[in-house]
């Protein structure tokens, strides 16, 4: 049986209340429900984290190189995480970025992941249901 990495950066711990018209009414329960829902029929777990702080997300990455993959949220560590860019460059399991709203279509600061081309693919401006996506590809990309 595998476990399924599913990391979630700042202020993700607040969806279903933070900026709804951006980021929908799905709270990040929701969501993981979602993704363990997903990957089930493969007889995998969930195994998620969300946190404000850089570090914990890298001691997070490091401490699981043995999971099938993994879903990343980066949240705004996307422009400047370089710490969580390179623990998963050290990540030795594919991994999909997701951005909930569409970056493209926001702000120009917001135009650039740092993280993107390490990534195995990127989920954009599909809401909640990106992260199904992800799983899907997860599902796809692993060798469990």
């Amino acid at each position: 049986m595998g476990r399924l990495l599913l990391l979630n950066g700042p202020n993700l711990g607040i969806l279903g209340r933070r900026e709804p018209e951006i980021y929908g009414t799905d709270t990040l329960a929701d969501i993981e429900k979602a993704v363990a829902e997903e990957v089930a029929g493969r007889g995998w777990t969930v195994h998620a984290v969300q946190d404000d702080s850089e570090g914990t997300l890298v001691r997070t990455v490091n401490e699981h190189p043995d999971t099938v993959g993994a879903i990343v949220n980066p949240g705004a560590l996307m422009m400047a995480g370089w710490s969580l860019r390179d623990a998963l460059a050290a990540y030795p399991r594919p991994w999909v970025e997701v951005h909930i709203s569409n970056i493209w279509a926001r702000e120009a600061f917001r135009h650039e992941s740092v993280i993107a081309p390490l990534a195995h693919g990127i989920v954009v401006g599909l809401g909640a249901y990106g992260y199904r996506l992800a799983a899907q590809a997860l599902l796809h990309l692993a060798d469990d």
